[in-house]
């Protein structure tokens, strides 16, 4: 089968509308929230089930990828088709399908919007916990793909601690649930081994989730520091004393002051950092959390710790946080995010090696993170119109990423690996573990199909950190 034929096909299965070839028409999806830009020769848009794995389908007979993209929120470049062929778009599967509350779970399609899970059991008084900074505009597919976290992951843990069950269209179409809508199924948990998968292994279009009940107490502090250092030893010593906070955040001064230039919330522009610090339980419980936890930052240099009076100075602080990363264009034309990981115990350690590769570069790094967990997301800030400044930004990158290798972490908590980190993943896993990993792949998609060039290194991009925005080939027609 050619392009022309595929195309026909695909208009058959799916609707002309809703299959878009023309460049003012595909260009909105060469990028998602990475930097990396290749233009898609064919976007199909399917609304159900059985239009997906008539696609899947076509694209077997075709002999060409299929690349699957919810929001285009993901920061890995995850959703590019960097070999080109069928970009399969899920927005159309924006459905809450079923809320069981007596069990705790929803059934929702993948193109549904994290947040507004939540919007739709907030009256009975549940919520769905992983809660990235982008959940007004990120997809649940998505999240499951790069089993996503956010500032509450520390106590409530990633995506794949809320998915119980998915259904999955496989590479020659076949429709399965792996998993259920109870939390333990006998046998492989194969929903586990997907949640994660970086859409190298199927299309997921249903989703089984678990609700949680709103806690009965949720209090919230800011606390002040003049000194990084003294905020990161505050987090190892909050959980050192047992607390086990919902979430633990930290801002430094750059990201305070793009959230200040931009959405104003009342944070003290002349800070080293700030932490957030949120407790959730019963009320007695929470009172007793929020005020140790109060003494340890004072006791550790905060100049000025705040409590939330109320729900409204909750949400403020909130609303800063979450913003940070759309704030950063007041700083800089461009910024490139990191996500790696160490443990809480070198926070301290690994931001002064940010700091240092920020002067060792040249570059405006601003820092927002899950301290908590250890999760960090250095911001460097660029512009891509100077020439050699993305080259310089990638090996700052690149730099962070092994810094976090070396002190015990990882190069990646929730963003995922995609094109970015695929040439970094053997800092972590040696041949055998990445032969492993490629045959649990291969059982899946024995082509290399689903989203290639994606998660693993290949022999293209085994020595590249990166490939040209705007210059991968595509078409890999047969």
């Amino acid at each position: 089968m050619d392009k022309r034929e595929l195309i026909t096909e695909l208009r058959r299965i799916v609707g002309t509308p809703y299959v878009l070839i023309e460049k003012e028409d595909v260009i909105v999806y060469e990028q998602d929230g990475s930097i990396f830009q290749v233009m898609p020769e064919i976007v199909v848009v399917p609304a159900n089930v059985e239009e997906v794995s008539a696609v899947v389908r076509a694209a077997r007979s075709a002999s060409v990828p299929i690349v699957p993209r919810g929001s285009g929120t993901g920061l890995a470049g995850g959703a590019v088709p960097a070999e080109g062929g069928i970009i399969l778009s899920l927005t159309r599967f924006d459905r809450i399908l079923k809320i069981d509350l007596e069990n705790h779970l929803a059934i929702v399609e993948p193109g549904v919007i994290n947040l507004d899970v939540t919007k739709a059991v907030a009256k009975d008084g549940f919520f769905y916990a992983p809660d990235p900074s982008s959940q007004a505009a990120c997809s649940i597919g998505g999240n499951v793909a790069n089993n996503s976290g956010g500032p509450h992951t520390l106590a409530y843990g990633v995506t794949t601690n809320h998915v119980l069950g998915i259904e999955v269209v496989l590479d020659d179409g076949e429709v399965v649930w792996l998993g259920g809508e109870v939390a333990d199924t006998p046998g492989y948990d194969l929903c586990g081994v997907f949640v994660g998968s970086e859409g190298t292994m199927g299309i997921v279009t249903k989703i089984a989730v678990k609700l949680m009940q709103t806690r009965e107490s949720v209090r919230t502090l800011l606390a002040i520091f003049d000194d990084m250092d003294f905020a990161t030893n505050t987090v190892v010593e909050i959980t050192s004393e047992g607390i086990i906070p919902a979430a633990l955040e930290i801002m430094d001064h750059m990201s305070i002051e793009a959230v200040e230039r931009g959405a104003p919330v009342g944070f003290p522009r002349d800070a080293a950092a700030v932490l957030i610090v949120e407790v959730e339980g019963l009320s007695e419980q929470t009172e007793r959390s929020i005020m140790l936890a109060s003494e340890i930052c004072r006791r550790n240099g905060a100049r000025e710790v705040k409590v939330a009076k109320n729900d409204a100075e909750r949400q403020l602080l909130w609303k800063g946080r979450k913003g940070a990363f759309g704030a950063m264009g007041t700083l800089a034309p461009n910024y490139y995010v990191q996500d790696g990981v160490v443990p809480r115990s070198q926070l301290p350690e690994m931001m002064r090696r940010v700091a240092a590769i920020s002067k060792e570069f040249n570059l405006t790094i601003a820092n927002v993170f899950h301290a908590g967990d250890g999760n960090l997301h250095p911001n460097i800030l660029f512009d891509m119109r100077n020439p050699g400044e993305l080259e310089r930004v990638i090996e700052a990158g690149a730099a962070t990423l092994r810094a976090c290798v070396e002190l015990g972490g990882s190069i990646t908590g929730e963003h995922g690996v995609g094109m970015e980190k695929k040439a970094y993943i053997g800092w972590l896993f040696n041949d055998a573990d990445l032969a492993a990993m490629t045959r649990v792949r291969h059982a899946f998609d024995p082509d290399n199909r689903f989203n290639p060039a994606k998660l693993f290194p290949t022999p293209a991009s085994c020595g590249e950190v990166r490939l040209e925005p705007g210059k991968i080939p595509a078409g890999l027609w047969k």
